[in-house]
């Protein structure tokens, strides 16, 4: 018996079904990009200044 000619094809395992859109390597996100601490706590800053806006209001 030829096991190997029984049942479908094997689906390809270990892929990702999908393209991240924050992937690595890409336009938006280069390999080489250093993400500065000091942009981030500025970002960090106006969400919570936004916040404390939209609770006020």
């Amino acid at each position: 018996m030829d096991y190997s000619r029984m049942g479908g094809v094997k689906p390809g395992r270990n892929k990702p079904r999908h393209a991240e859109h924050n992937a690595k390597g890409t336009a938006k996100n280069p390999y080489d990009k250093k993400s500065d601490k000091a942009e981030l706590l500025e970002r960090m800053k106006a969400a919570a200044a936004k916040g404390k806006k939209d609770l006020s209001a």
